[in-house]
This record gives C-alpha cells, sequence and structure tokens, in this order.
C-alpha cells in the first residue's frame, strides 16, 4: 500500500477537504481550490490533446501569474516535466535552456512574447507556442484552449523517482545546468520544511519569491498543502507589497534578503501602516542581522533564516529557534538568525568538511565546506554527467560554501569559497564585513569584494549603496569597519554605487565587481 512520495498528494488532499477554500488571488481574479484544480486538468488534457506524454518537457516563462501557478500540477500530474524558466534572461538563455532542456511546448507570459518571437525560429524542437495572457498572431490562447477542453486527462503511473522539475542555475559564469528535481525531493523539502515553519489552513502566503526561483523553494506546493491562499504578486513594489500585506491579510511571505533590506527601509509615507505578525522566510544568501533587527522590532515580522541550493531542492538547513534564544536581546538574535542553522528533519545530512574529508571541529573558527546527502539532494544535471560527478563524485554534494559550525551545532557560512578574501595570509569573510557595514545608519546595500593590493596580495573593498538623504564619506566607512572589526579586515577603498550588479534571483555578481575594480595601491 506504498504511495509515491509526489507533491501531487498535496493537491488529491486539498481538493478533498478544502474545495471551496481560497486558493488564489491574482489581481481581480480569485477562484477556489475547486476551480482552481478544474483548471490545471483542464491544462493537463489540452498538454495530452497536444502530444505532451509522459517525460516530455514543458517550458515556461511567466512571472507570479495564476497560469504560471497552475502549470507546477497540470504537467507533472500527466507524467511531463515542468521547466520553468527566469523571465528576466535574456533571448539567447531562452534559446539555450528551451533547446537544451528538449522543450516541446513553450508557455510565456505577455510580456515575454516579443522577445521569444524574436528567437522562435532557432527552437526547432517546439511543437506548440502558447501564450498565458495577451495572445497574438503565432501563439495558442492559454485561456481559449482551457475553456475549449474538458477536465478528463490520462494520469499515467508516476514513481516518486521520476523527473519533476528540471530548474537552471542563474549561469552568471557559465551556461545555466538543468537541475534534475524528482518528485520524491519536492516532497521531502515540502514536508520538511511545514514541519519547521508550520503553515496553517486559511493562512495568506504573497509571492515575493519568483516562483521559477527552485519551484518558489516548493510554496508552489507547500501552500496547497496547507489549504492556505497564494496571493500573486507579479513584480515587488516595496508599496504594492505592504498595500497586498494589508488588503489580503498576508501571514507569510518569503524573500532573498535583498528583497528585505528594500522592505526594511521602504520609507513609512510609502509604506503605510505595517501590520504585524507576518512570517518572513528568507534564503539565497546570508541576511545581515541589521536587516532581521529592523523587521522584527521595527515592523513585528518574525524572520526565519533557510539555506539551501537549487540543487538541494533547496532547504537542507534551517536558523531554527530554541528556548534559550528567548532571553537574548534582539542584537543578539539578530547575530544568531543570520546563521545557516541545523539541518531540517527531513533534509538528509548536512556537514562542514575539511579538505581532508573529516567534519570540522564544532569550534566556530575551523573553516570547511558545506556538503549535504540524502532526500534534497538533486538527481544530477540534465545531459551533464561530468559535472554531476564534480560535484556528487564523492557521495555528498559539494556546496562551494566556506563555513564554520559553531559548539551548539549551527551552521554558519563565512563565504563562498570563490569570495574569500585572503590578505597577507589571513583569511577574510566578506559577508563578516557585509554585515558590520550595513549597520552604518547611512548604508542601505553593500557588497565586499578582494583586489589586488601591492602589499598584502588582495585586501577589502566595499561597493555601498548609501540611503537617499544621508551624506557619507568613505572615510567615514572605512573608520566605522576599524571601530567594529579587526584592522586588517576593514577595507581599504571604498565605491559609492547607485545600485549592485545581481542576478534576475536577487544574488549579487561579485565578479562583476571583482573585474571592475582597481588594484589598491600601498598604504
Amino acid at each position: 500500500m506504498e504511495t509515491a512520495l509526489t507533491p501531487l498528494e498535496f493537491a488529491r488532499r486539498t481538493r478533498r477537504l478544502h474545495p471551496q477554500r481560497e486558493a488564489v488571488v491574482d489581481g481581480n481574479t480569485r477562484m477556489t481550490y475547486e476551480r482552481f484544480f478544474d483548471r490545471c486538468d483542464r491544462w493537463s488534457a489540452a498538454l495530452q490533446n497536444m502530444g505532451v506524454s509522459k517525460g516530455d518537457r514543458v517550458a515556461y516563462v511567466a512571472p507570479n501569474t495564476h497560469g504560471q501557478l497552475e502549470s507546477f500540477y497540470a504537467v507533472p500530474q500527466i507524467g511531463a516535466v515542468l521547466v520553468p524558466i527566469n523571465y528576466r534572461l535574456s533571448p539567447e538563455d531562452f534559446v539555450y535552456i528551451v533547446n537544451h532542456s528538449g522543450a516541446t511546448v513553450v508557455c510565456a507570459h505577455s510580456d515575454q512574447l516579443d522577445a521569444l518571437d524574436g528567437v522562435r525560429d532557432r527552437m526547432p524542437g517546439v511543437r506548440r507556442f502558447v501564450a498565458l495572457e495577451g495572445a497574438r498572431a503565432g501563439w495558442e490562447d492559454y485561456e481559449q484552449l482551457l475553456a475549449e477542453t474538458g477536465p478528463d486527462f490520462t494520469r499515467p503511473e508516476i514513481s516518486e523517482s521520476d523527473l519533476l522539475t528540471i530548474n537552471y542555475t542563474s549561469g552568471t559564469t557559465a551556461r545555466p545546468k538543468g537541475v534534475m528535481i524528482t518528485h520524491r525531493n519536492a516532497y521531502m523539502n515540502a514536508v520538511g520544511t511545514l514541519l519547521h515553519l508550520r503553515m496553517d489552513v486559511g493562512e495568506r502566503y504573497l509571492w515575493t519569491l519568483p516562483m521559477f526561483h527552485a519551484n518558489g523553494w516548493t510554496y508552489t506546493w507547500i501552500v496547497t498543502a496547507a489549504a492556505a491562499t497564494h496571493v500573486c504578486l507579479r513584480a515587488v513594489d516595496p508599496g504594492h507589497v505592504f498595500e497586498l500585506v494589508r488588503a489580503e491579510g498576508v501571514t507569510w511571505l518569503c524573500a532573498a534578503p535583498t528583497v528585505l533590506i528594500t522592505l526594511a527601509n521602504t520609507p513609512p509615507e510609502v509604506r503605510g501602516e505595517t501590520p504585524a505578525g507576518v512570517h518572513v522566510v528568507t534564503a539565497g544568501a546570508s541576511p545581515a542581522a541589521d536587516t532581521i533587527e529592523r523587521l522584527e522590532s521595527g515592523f513585528g515580522w518574525t524572520v526565519t533564516h533557510i539555506y539551501g541550493l537549487t540543487e538541494t531542492t533547496p532547504f537542507i538547513a534551517v536558523c531554527e529557534p530554541r528556548p534559550e534564544h528567548a532571553g537574548l536581546d534582539v542584537r543578539e538574535r539578530g547575530v544568531l538568525k543570520a546563521r545557516q542553522g541545523v539541518e531540517l528533519i527531513t533534509s538528509g545530512e548536512l556537514a562542514v568538511l575539511a579538505d581532508g574529508g573529516g567534519e570540522v571541529p564544532w569550534d566556530g573558527e575551523t573553516i570547511g565546506e558545506i556538503a549535504v546527502r540524502g532526500n534534497v539532494v538533486m538527481a544530477g544535471y540534465f545531459n551533464d554527467p561530468e559535472a554531476t560527478e564534480r560535484v556528487m563524485g564523492d557521495g555528498w554534494f559539494r556546496t562551494g560554501d566556506a563555513a564554520v559550525t559553531h559548539p551548539d551545532g549551527y551552521v554558519e557560512i563565512r563565504d563562498r569559497i570563490k569570495d574569500v578574501i585572503i590578505s597577507g595570509g589571513e583569511n577574510i569573510s566578506s559577508i563578516e564585513v557585509e554585515g558590520v557595514l550595513l549597520r552604518h545608519p547611512a548604508v542601505q546595500e553593500v557588497a565586499v569584494v578582494g583586489v589586488p593590493h601591492e602589499k598584502w596580495g588582495e585586501s577589502p573593498r566595499a561597493f555601498v549603496v548609501a540611503h537617499d538623504g544621508q551624506p557619507v564619506t568613505a572615510e567615514e566607512v572605512i573608520a566605522f569597519a576599524r571601530d567594529n572589526l579587526a584592522h586588517f579586515k576593514a577595507p581599504t577603498g571604498v565605491e559609492f554605487v547607485d545600485q549592485l550588479p545581481k542576478t534576475a534571483t536577487g544574488k549579487i555578481q561579485k565578479y562583476v565587481l571583482r573585474d571592475g575594480a582597481p588594484a589598491v595601491a600601498r598604504q
């Protein structure tokens, strides 16, 4: 009587128990779970009518709309494989990902039709192009196809080891790689997340995180599993975010630290009244303790830091609270909450490994590489066995993150291995320096990279986005760092910029800053 571990089980249960509960809010569109799943069934039938069968790939290029959300049920329940593509990528990236994945159907939002029209002739394997909204000549109309198709489809036997999605990495330094996520991977990540971050029936989840990003950290299925409501957000505008939090009674949201920084620094006249009690899940980079403090003490929100990668479905660690943390002041709790934490109950085994392969001591000082093995690790990179072997060949998935383990077992990233700054033989964590600089009242965002130095080999250089209306000089920033850090860790140069280069998922592209930064002369 075993049942395959698949997030489709969440849909089965919720449509049975909560058919009339509100499922989705997307602008003026509101639908119950009964209507939502009826639409998913109709799209499954339409895809089968197009010739899509088990194992075929269906690609989507869309922001957070109800049509995009429907893909996470309609495509996998016919055994096909969903390929959610970052809609902010270039047309060249669209061509590469569609062709590499072997997608036979491409569904796109109206905002992406122009970009795709210019490269459609370079996607020879695609049989059908479907416009989710704003259909035009040469594109089939999604809503019309749904209206013309009944809800009956043939559901094949689905194994938990079958591919569910192929999620392409951002490809900032090389061609993006296709991360193969199985039904079991996603199920285990969703269940583990719900164990640590309980979402209850009827709660309201705001889609500040892109659904294409690691399947929305599996919240595309988690929210449904909880019979909560998906509140779609097509673009992150701070004023609109706070408006929806109020109007829709939002109780949960996920966001990368860059988005949290923007929300934390939104002026009161734009923010308006901010309801307390919102649960915030953040991941994608290490959040600054200062940002956590602002959201918790200023807004009355609760922030939980989760750690993972696309290759781990994505969560492998959670900074779960412990009773002994309750007595700490807000600054001390912020420092703890900025750590990556401990392995999720369901994710598998996490360890910080030394170069020789053994686990580093739990002293909060010895640096190793975070490695994981277990339920949420991907099946591998699609059509790339060499890259798969490089990161998984010894039985561990190697993350590339340099970290320490504290005496309580909490893991803390000190840097990406490639971003550690080695100055005069000393290792400097750019994340540590950034965390200190973000406490300066005039600093809104900051990235620290190592640049060549005549005396020390390399030294830290800070790229700072300053708060509007708060003048600050490079000398003041450096002095602040020297007052709060060992002097060798302080930046030897500061450059003020209007914005930091970022990937479409909000990660700062430090290689861009390094490549464009001048060498630092002897000081």
